[in-house]
């Protein structure tokens, strides 16, 4: 199972709370079931597998990845680059 460490996962929220706002930023998500090779990555070194927001309701983009109806919402890159860069600084 993938495993976020607490302090990566922090410097990760706090990235995108900057870039969005607090409110736009979900602290507690629930876990979910799920196949990741990020996982092996995670045994090895603290880390964080975080899930960027592609929009809400279908029409936007905001199906799950796994569904017939999912279109990426390219809106979305500068966010994720956004919270990539402010983790990196």
């Amino acid at each position: 199972p993938v495993v976020n460490a607490a302090e990566q996962t922090g410097v990760f929220a706090d990235a995108a709370a900057s870039l969005v706002g607090e409110e736009c930023v979900e602290r507690d998500r629930p876990a979910v079931m799920g196949s990741e090779d990020f996982a092996y990555m995670l045994a090895e070194c603290p880390g964080a597998y975080i899930v960027t927001g592609n929009g809400v309701g279908g029409d936007a983009g905001g199906t799950e990845v796994h569904n017939p109806r999912y279109d990426f919402n390219d809106a979305a890159i500068p966010y994720g680059a956004g919270v990539l860069a402010a983790v990196a600084e």
